[in-house]
């Protein structure tokens, strides 16, 4: 690996702060969720708002550069559209200089679905111009109070899941009629919101940011030509759509013929696509977790390429699953990274990976979690295989929710993590944080910067 390569640790604001009622912050969709038999609410989830200090001297210790989290919309503006609350700006100074003292890069993601309650019940989250409009405000007042000190950004988690039905959710929408219309609104409106804060970013400071994608390897599920073409398909609509814009300022020809096509109606005004038009990357991020393959034979007729998954999803035989069914595929992150690369010649960045794995302890023995150490050796020699054997430029490593947090259903039986927190759903515990047998091993990769695996 580069000597200037990044390891690090992925997180969101709602899944690891608590402190939801503290210090001024307003409510977001996440914290009226209640809990069920099977997940927590998510008031404390794993307490890193009192703890953050301890969390980061772990990263340290791991030989860690690099921490990406989420600001709390709620958290730093007043019911997202309101006045600013200084409280929430010191929680995140304190963060990140606790980072920078470390001799860790922050990295700043402004949205991970935790839509200001307000905002999501009046307006419809990001299906409404007013919610784009308060977005972007919070996003230049927080670049403009962290940018000297954070030098990597991104706006959106996940970007092309608003391509996707599970928009109307994640974009604080939902009460809104969940049409292909309002689909492709949200994915618009939030591209719009992206473009605003990279130009803004780009002008206004030394920084550098990059859109992120969850990207889901897809293969044809046989070598049925429909199955390639639909797959091919969709990966234009979910995937190139936005990296086009993300690296050139352009929509996928294939995605605005076929809204043409079938009078889908997307309100872009002009001083949107004028933003869009001047958006670049200064890198290409994404999740990656997992493969699926598609089946053509199990979609509708005239069904729209972003419902594909919905109706076309088939596990692959030839991988195994964790008790979720989420397959395992280090290869399908080397043609991630390649695919990526070889398009748009952008630097890569896989942001997220890592795997979910039912645990618990017994308050004395170390965690035995040979599957988790198995999960992240393959994913970390494939990005090394790119690297070194394919000759793509990626920037670094980030593994998700490395000190356990909540799942992104709420359930904190599905641990990530390469350190215990001592919680369940329904038990607070003391919340105290145990290092598993793959601690050890992941210090060891990081200070040897990946030659010791």
């Amino acid at each position: 690996m580069d000597k200037n390569f990044f390891w690090g640790n992925s997180i969101s604001s709602m899944q690891t702060e608590g402190g939801w009622n503290e210090d001024g912050k307003s409510k977001s969709v996440y914290d009226v969720r209640p809990a069920t038999d099977t997940v927590s609410d998510w008031h404390f989830a794993n307490d890193n708002y009192h703890n953050f200090e301890q969390d980061l001297d772990l990263m340290q210790d791991l030989g860690m550069n690099m921490y990406r989290f989420s600001v709390s919309w709620s958290r730093v503006i007043k019911d997202g559209n309101g006045d600013v609350n200084q409280a929430g700006l010191d929680f995140y100074d304190r963060l990140i200089n606790g980072c920078l003292k470390r001799g860790i890069q922050p990295m700043i993601c402004l949205y991970h679905f935790d839509m200001p309650l307000y905002l999501a019940k009046k307006y419809n989250g990001f299906l409404s111009k007013e919610v784009c409009n308060a977005f972007i405000r919070f996003g230049k007042i927080v670049v403009d109070h962290f940018s000297d000190r954070v030098k990597y950004w991104i706006t959106f988690n996940e970007q092309n899941l608003y391509s996707m039905p599970d928009t109307f959710r994640i974009a604080g929408a939902e009460k809104a009629a969940h049409t292909i219309s309002n689909i492709y609104q949200i994915a618009h409106n939030v591209m719009y919101c992206h473009a605003a804060i990279a130009n803004y970013i780009h002008k206004n400071t030394d920084c550098k940011i990059g859109g992120m994608l969850a990207y889901s390897e897809v293969y044809p599920a046989s070598p049925n030509p429909d199955d390639v073409l639909l797959t091919h398909r969709y990966e234009e609509f979910i995937n190139n759509n936005l990296l086009n814009v993300f690296s050139y300022g352009k929509y996928s020809t294939e995605v605005l013929h076929y809204a043409r096509r079938h009078h889908i109606q997307v309100e872009m005004l002009k001083n949107e696509m004028n933003e869009l038009n001047q958006c670049r990357s200064d890198f290409l991020a994404f999740s990656y977790y997992q493969s699926r393959t598609l089946d053509s034979t199990k979609i509708p007729i005239d069904t729209a390429p972003n419902y594909y998954m919905q109706y076309g999803d088939k596990a692959n035989p030839y991988l195994r699953e964790n008790e979720w069914h989420w397959s395992i595929d280090p290869q399908g992150l080397r043609d991630v990274l390649n695919k990526i690369y070889l398009r748009y010649h952008i630097p890569v960045f896989p942001i997220e990976n890592g795997i979910g794995l039912r645990e618990s302890w017994d308050g004395e023995h170390e965690i035995q979690d040979n599957e988790r150490i198995k999960y992240m050796r393959n994913h970390i020699l494939a990005t090394k295989q790119a690297i070194e054997e394919d000759g793509i430029e990626v920037l670094g490593y980030l593994g998700w929710g490395l000190i356990d947090i909540l799942s992104s259903s709420g359930d904190m039986e599905k641990r990530y993590g390469v350190v215990y927190v001592n919680r369940t759903n329904h038990d607070l515990k003391d919340m105290k944080r145990v290092p598993k047998k793959s601690y050890n091993w992941l210090k060891q990769v990081i200070h040897s910067n990946g030659t010791k695996l």
